[in-house]
Formats: structure tokens, sequence, C-alpha cells
């Protein structure tokens, strides 16, 4: 069974699917704003020393604890003049980073034109307007902040090693936790879907135990869900209008089997009697007798009709007995021998293989195969007869040479009126209900016919039934 075939799995895929994209956008989104809120933090922590740091006798670098930040996270500090020229640098600052653009175009805020001019002491001055970048080193990323200062600008670079560590334990806590739920609302939309398919499984049980002759169950509606109870309204009326057409199908095929029964017998022994009375070896005796085949033949088939309508009813009497199928078997090997001594026939038939059932139709399903067997056969072909009791169940497999059965035959070798010959002629004699009615035959006994196996060298037909015990 193609897996991508099942709705339940599809139904959990595509929820896992949809989910996980959510969960990922949302997460992604989430990791982006703490991440920026972190930074704005730090940057409102660089912007506050940037001013304190303008003040006189201010030491430099700033403690790592003001920016939120651990103890051992490295702070670096330029510090120009309006030149240009480096005033102060610690020891950690990185050639690396590049501020020389940011100190030029740091600029002093504008002064607000309501309040007069006032010097640069003035608690009514505006603070600097500070200018934030990332920088990547080749051992670090940094924070950058800068401002202009009327008589320096400052830089404070800030190690982002702490916000880089703090960001990759959620990004590891959210890739594990969206895999834990993926597999949650996985498993969680496969046990809804189970529950919401419950009434189609049940439906499918049902289905399964429709069969000829259990055309009068019905699905119980009960508690079903109303999605559904359409759907199982719709198979129940199809139930019994199956059963009501297959009744008149075999109403029709049994009262025509049974009303044709008594004038075949009364017209076979008319001809019978006609046929002794004709001169030998005249044309009417040639004809009469032809006509008596086709007449035997007719109730050949109304015979076999009769037992099948009696198989679908349910109400093939079966008169039972103790039944040597050892023996039987032994009487058919020298049928084959009168009927076809052409033939090369191997037997391999245990003794005493016994079973419980109506001897004269057991005989006939033997009879049937072995019938099949030579009609079938090749013109120097063979037969091998193996009988043999499997614990409970005795099995019987007739084997013959053949050219084959076509893979189209396979699947409908037990259907009615059906025949192996693709043009249904009469150069092989039959009917085309032998099969199907040993295979009735066997199942009324509690076993089976199947056909076994079959190639293009060979065919073999396989009966089993239960095997009994005094």
């Amino acid at each position: 069974m193609n897996v991508m075939r099942s709705f339940r799995t599809r139904l959990a895929l595509a929820s896992a699917v949809l989910a996980g994209s959510a969960l990922v956008g949302f997460g992604m989104t989430s990791w982006w704003l703490i991440y920026q809120a972190q930074v704005s933090r730090l940057d409102e922590a660089i912007a506050n020393q940037l001013i304190r740091a303008s003040r006189p006798r201010r030491h430099f670098p700033p403690s790592p604890r003001i920016f939120g930040i651990d103890e051992d996270t490295p702070i670096a500090v330029l510090v120009n003049d309006l030149d240009g020229n480096t005033v102060y640098k610690s020891a950690n600052w990185s050639s690396e980073l590049k501020v020389g653009g940011l100190l030029l175009s740091a600029t002093e805020p504008k002064q607000d034109a309501n309040i007069p001019p006032v010097d640069n002491a003035s608690p009514n001055r505006l603070p600097p307007a500070p200018r934030f970048v990332t920088q990547r080193t080749s051992t670090a990323t940094w924070r950058v902040g800068v401002a202009s200062f009327p008589s320096n600008r400052i830089a404070i670079a800030v190690n982002l090693e702490t916000i880089d560590g703090e960001m990759a334990v959620i990004r590891n806590i959210f890739l594990i936790s969206i895999f834990i739920v993926l597999f949650l609302i996985a498993g969680g939309a496969w046990w809804l879907s189970g529950n919401a398919l419950r009434p189609i499984g049940q439906l499918t049980e049902e289905i399964k135990q429709v069969t000829v002759k259990g055309l009068e169950r019905r699905v119980p509606i009960g508690e079903t869900d109303v999605e559904f109870v359409e759907l199982i309204a719709v198979f129940n009326q199809m139930l019994e209008s199956l059963q009501r057409s297959f009744k008149q199908a075999s109403r029709f095929s049994g009262d025509a089997a049974h009303e044709l029964k008594t004038p075949l017998a009364i017209l076979q022994g008319e001809l019978e009697r006609t046929l002794q009375q004709a001169e030998p070896e005249s044309q009417i005796q040639q004809s009469l007798s032809s006509l008596l085949d086709e007449v035997r033949r007719l109730s050949g088939i109304v015979r076999k009709l009769l037992l099948l309508s009696l198989a679908d009813a349910g109400r093939m009497n079966l008169h039972r007995v103790e039944v040597n199928l050892s023996e039987i078997l032994a009487q058919v090997e020298e049928d084959i021998e009168l009927l076809a001594p052409h033939l090369k026939v191997q037997t391999e038939i245990a003794e005493r293989l016994r079973v419980l059932g109506d001897r004269d139709l057991l005989t006939q399903v033997l009879q049937n195969l072995i019938s099949n067997a030579i009609k079938y056969n090749l013109a120097d072909g063979w037969i091998h007869i193996y009988a043999r009791q499997q614990q409970a169940t005795i099995s019987i497999s007739i084997t013959n040479s053949s050219q084959g059965i076509i893979i189209s035959d396979k699947e409908r070798i037990f259907e009615r009126f059906h025949r192996g010959d693709p043009a249904r002629t009469r150069k092989v004699e039959g009917t085309g209900l032998g099969l199907s009615l040993s295979r009735e035959i066997a199942r009324a006994h509690g076993g089976d016919l199947i056909l076994d196996s079959t190639s293009s060298e060979r065919t073999t037909f396989t009966l089993k039934l239960p095997a009994w015990h005094r």
C-alpha cells in the first residue's frame, strides 16, 4: 500500500507542515524581536555611558555590569578630539573596528530654537544623538555606539558574545521544542483522523462481511456522526436493492431449472425409446443419437443450476456419511486410464483419507477436476494427483500439463459460464459451470477449491477438506 495514498497519513503530515510553518514563522519573529529588544537595551546603556564618558575625570573603560552583561564581556573605548586625533584608546580596542566615518559624521544635536544658547554645562543643553552600528571582526561581533560632544567624539564598543549566547540558547530551545510540538501535533492529527474515520472502518468491515449468503446484513446507524449517516443509509439501500435483485435472479434460475427438469427427462426417455426402434446405421438413428447427446447435456446443465441455486440460498442438502477419498481417487485414476490412455498418470495418494460429507457430490467434484485436467491437457501430456493429510486438513492437488491460463482468466476461473477457451467454442466440451459448482460443494463441506498455481507448462487445482476422525 502506498503510504502517501493514506488519508490519515496525509492529514497528519499536512497538520505537521502547517503547524510547523506557523511555529517557524512565530519562532523566527519572536527570536528577532527578543534580539532587537536586547540590542535596544544595550544601545540605551551605551548612550548613557557616552554621556557620562564626556564628563571630566571619567575612568575608562566602563564596567560591563552597567550594560547588563557578564563581567568578563570585553568593552572597548575610543576617544578622539575634534581634529580626529586619538585622545584615549583602550587596550582591547580592535584595529578591525572601523568607526572613523562614524566619528566624522557624528554631529552635535541641534539646539532648541525656543531655548536661548547656554554654555556646555547648562542642564538645558540637549544630550548628544549617538549613532549605532554592528560590526564583525575576525574574532567577535561588536555593538558600537558613537556620539559627538563639544570637546571630543567618543566611541564605545561592546562585545555581543553574551547576547549572542543567550540568543543561541533560545534558538536551540526553540528547535528542540518545535520537533516535540510537531510530533505531538502529527500524533494528535493521526489520532483525531482515526476517530473521525472510525465509521468508515466499521463500514468497511461490514462490506467485507457481505457475501452472496449474507446480503441481508445491514450497517447499523446507531449514534454515528451526522456526516456519515447519509453514506451508511445509501449503502444499506444498495444492499437492499442488491439482495432483491439477487433473490429474483436466483429464484428465476432455480425455477427455470426445476421447470425444465421434468420435460427434459421425458424428452430424453422418448428419444432413447425411439432410438432403440430406429433402423441401425440409418440417418434417423444418427440424428436421434445427436439429439440425445444434446438433451443429456442440457440435463446436466439443469442439474448443476439446481445445485447452484440451492447453494446460493444456503439450502444445499448434504447426505453426510463417512467418505474414503482414497478409494474415490483410486477409481478416478482408473477412469483416466480408460478415458485418456495417451496421458501419463502419476499418483501419490495417502491411505485412509476420510471426510464426513456427501459421497456423490464429492465424487462429482473430483470427476470435474479430472475431466478438466484431461480436456485442457496436451497431446502427450501428463496428470499428477497428490493427496495427503496435514493436521486436520486433507489436501488434494491435481496438476496437469497445459498451455497455462492467461492472466485475465485467473480471476474469473470460478465464475459461472466462464470457460478458459477464449473463443468459447465447443472444441473443448463443457458448460463453464463445473468449477463454480465444485467450489460451492467444497465450501458446503467446510473446505475450499483454489487455483493453486499456473504457468505456461502446468496448471494445479487444490481441493481442501476438513479431515474426519471417528
